[in-house]
């Protein structure tokens, strides 16, 4: 398959016939709904949410609540790839993040398999090796720790596209997303910070990249200090351009961490204590 750059303005995109942007209402989806246009005919945007208006004659809006299994393949059929970003995107209690994240992330796979679907890309997250010290250097074959609820989710979510690759021969790149906001909010962010820039890079990259089978990633920018050997990246050619370094005068700023504060000693930062919530 072709693989330009979406951010280079001689460089043709190509052009899937129809995409899903799941979670197309959160911050992230908000992000790539305006930047995933130019990779399809027709840009179909989902939330629970609300969504607003179509962006133009591009642009399909279909509410969805992911956990309707029914709902789900409606909003599937007649797509050539998905981006799934949808769900829970912090740390619930366990009742919610089964809704939308585990059995929204199976409805998914299964839409995608009775519709043919052959490409994912699912937002995994830094959460499923949270309890991993910041002095270890990890890499995608490390045995997930997850640091909470969100975290078992989006481990069990990489699980569902292996399965689904070795039973369906549905590719999937999952992308183990660090912090990707429009800077870094503080030291722990510093390491795991992923521009937006970057970020739609790694997206396209992960959409057209032929061969992937089921890919995980590490999604963080070319920071000074990186706790995550992403070797497995190359084989989708990509190399994040941007660095959190460019604000560290601003954070470091900040008052410094207790020395047992959370986001000074796990990967996974305050998400390693928050819970449970029945108390």
């Amino acid at each position: 398959m072709p693989d330009p750059d979406p951010l280079s303005s001689d460089a043709p995109s190509p052009r899937l016939r129809r995409l899903l942007l799941t979670g197309a209402a959160g911050g992230l989806g908000q992000v790539l709904r305006e930047r995933l246009a130019p990779l399809a005919q027709v840009l179909r945007v989902s939330d629970i949410a609300a969504l607003g208006a179509p962006h133009g004659p591009h642009e399909e809006v279909r509410p969805c609540d992911l956990a309707d299994k029914q709902a789900v393949d409606a909003l599937v059929a007649g797509c050539d790839a998905i981006v799934h970003l949808g769900g829970v995107s912090v740390e619930r209690p366990f009742e919610e993040i089964l809704e939308a994240n585990i059995k929204g992330v199976y409805h998914v796979y299964e839409a995608a398999r009775r519709h043919g679907v052959r490409r994912v890309v699912f937002a995994s997250s830094n959460h499923v090796i949270g309890f991993y010290r910041q002095t270890e250097r990890l890499d995608a074959g490390v045995p997930r720790r997850p640091d909470g609820y969100y975290g078992l989710s989006k481990s069990f979510g990489e699980d569902v596209a292996q399965f689904y690759f070795d039973r369906y021969g549905i590719e999937t790149v999952s992308i183990r997303i660090g912090s990707s906001f429009p800077e870094p909010l503080n030291r722990r962010m510093m390491n795991t910070w992923l521009s937006y820039d970057d970020l739609l890079r790694l997206v396209e990259k992960a959409l057209f990249t032929p061969g992937v089978g089921h890919t995980v990633v590490y999604g963080a920018s070319a920071n000074r200090t990186v706790w995550w050997d992403n070797h497995a990246a190359a084989r989708l050619g990509w190399v994040p351009r941007d660095s959190s370094e460019v604000f560290r005068a601003k954070v470091e700023a900040q008052p410094p961490l207790a020395p047992d504060d959370p986001n000074a000693l796990y990967q996974g930062g305050a998400f390693t204590t928050q819970g449970p919530f029945e108390d």
